[in-house]
C-alpha cells in the first residue's frame, strides 16, 4: 500500500499590528510575495493587536475547517517579548485539534542583511559608495539584553562586509538613539552616513528613526516586501517543518 503524502502545514504568519495602517498593508504585500514564491503552501496572516483577523481567529477558524497541522511564524526580527511570552500564550489557547509548530523569528539572516543593502542602494547609494559610508543600523529597540545582543553582534557582522562603519542605534528602550549615531559616524570621519532602519514596517517607532535620521545623507525604506524577507520567512517555515516531518517518517 502506498504511503499518503503528507499534507504541508498552513504557514501562519503573526504580525504585532498597529493603528498605523501602512502596518497592516505592508504585512500583507510581504504574505503575497511569500505566496508568490510558494503557491503549494496556504499563508494565512494573524494579528496580535489592533488589526484583524486576530491570531485566535485565524486559528479557529482553520480549526473549524479541518486542518490540523500548523506552523505559526513570528513575523518579527529578534526574540524579545511578543516571541518569548505573547505568541506562546496566544498558540497555548488554540483550538486542541491543531498541531502548532512556532517557527523561529527571522534575524539573524544573511538574507537580512542583503535587505538592508537592497533598501540602501534603492535611496541612492551604490556598491562603489560603502567603503566611505558609515551605516546606522537603526531597529525599534526592546528591553530585552538577547535582542540588544543581536542587533549590536548584526552591526559587528555587516561592518566586515566593507562599510566605512556600522553603529546600532534603538528607536525606543534603549540607548543610542538614531540621531547620536549619526553623529558619531560623522565624528569618526566617514564620508557620508546613511540609515538603514532594521523593521519591517512603517509605523510610530519607524517614524522616530526616521526623525533621528534628519542629519544623515540617506535613509533607506524599512525592509516591507523585500524578497530577502519573503525567503527567510520561508526558510523559517521549512525549519519548522523538518522535526512534525521527522517524526512521521517523510
Amino acid at each position: 500500500m502506498r504511503t499518503a503524502k503528507p499534507v504541508r502545514p498552513v504557514l501562519v504568519v503573526i504580525a504585532h499590528g498597529s493603528r498605523d495602517p501602512r502596518h497592516a498593508a505592508t504585512v500583507h504585500a510581504l504574505v503575497r510575495r511569500v505566496r508568490s514564491l510558494r503557491p503549494d503552501v496556504r499563508v494565512e496572516t494573524g494579528f496580535l493587536d489592533f488589526n484583524i483577523p486576530s491570531v485566535q481567529g485565524v486559528l479557529e477558524s482553520l480549526a473549524a475547517e479541518g486542518v490540523r497541522e500548523v506552523v505559526a511564524l513570528p513575523l518579527l526580527l529578534t526574540r524579545a517579548f511578543h516571541a518569548k511570552a505573547d505568541i506562546p500564550a496566544v498558540l497555548r489557547d488554540a483550538p486542541p485539534q491543531l498541531r502548532i509548530s512556532q517557527a523561529e523569528v527571522l534575524g539573524p539572516s544573511p538574507l537580512l542583511l542583503s535587505a538592508l543593502e537592497r533598501r540602501l542602494y534603492e535611496a541612492g547609494l551604490t556598491p562603489a559608495d560603502k567603503s566611505s559610508t558609515g551605516v546606522v543600523l537603526a531597529s525599534a529597540g526592546s528591553t530585552d539584553p538577547e535582542a540588544i545582543a543581536v542587533i549590536a553582534e548584526i552591526a559587528r557582522e555587516w561592518r566586515h562586509t566593507g562599510w566605512c562603519a556600522v553603529r546600532p542605534a534603538f528607536a525606543s528602550a534603549s540607548l543610542p538613539r538614531t540621531e547620536d549615531a549619526v553623529r558619531e559616524l560623522r565624528a569618526l570621519g566617514c564620508e557620508r552616513v546613511a540609515v538603514a532602519p532594521y523593521v519591517l514596517a512603517p509605523g510610530f517607532l519607524p517614524d522616530r528613526i526616521a526623525r533621528g535620521a534628519a542629519e544623515a545623507d540617506v535613509l533607506a525604506d524599512v525592509l516591507g516586501p523585500a524578497p530577502e524577507v519573503a525567503r527567510v520567512l520561508l526558510e523559517r517555515y521549512e525549519a519548522a517543518r523538518v522535526p512534525r516531518l521527522a517524526a512521521v517518517g517523510a
